[in-house]
């Protein structure tokens, strides 16, 4: 049975202990706008007309922050992470990952490229910045 309905993905949730201060995390690395809010709920995006992916933050008492890389069997593994694009290339990603840094996220040991900086939202959350490198000439 074919549907004539259109799908598309409008938001990504992230589990936190306070959905409240997560949120208000990601507002200042991304500069977004509460869209939405509930007492253990709050919907953020881009501001009016600027285009984006909503993020949507929900409290959860039981929930337990990934660990990455998986060190060992029955830690709780990564189920997806944010890529952020920095523009301007490797000073722009330094300043937006010391920027980051300063707004409570927190800096992976490991990192597996130079063009891309690994992170810890407050909550636990992997997420990475990244930037263009150019190619060969």
């Amino acid at each position: 049975m074919s549907s004539s309905a259109r799908l598309s993905l409008s938001t990504v949730v992230l589990d936190a202990h306070d959905a409240h201060e997560l949120a208000a995390f990601y507002q200042r690395l991304l500069g977004y706008v509460v869209r939405a809010e509930e007492p253990d709920w709050v919907l953020t995006g881009p501001p009016p007309g600027i285009a984006g992916t909503s993020l949507a933050f929900q409290t959860e008492p039981e929930y337990v922050p990934p660990v990455w890389p998986t060190r060992k069997p029955g830690d709780q593994q990564m189920m997806l992470h944010l890529d952020i694009e920095v523009d301007g290339g490797p000073d722009a990603l330094a300043a937006e990952t010391a920027r980051a840094v300063a707004e409570g996220a927190r800096l992976a040991e490991y990192q597996p490229q130079d063009d891309v900086r690994v992170l810890f939202d407050p909550s636990g959350h992997p997420f990475c910045l990244w930037t263009e490198t150019p190619g060969p000439a």
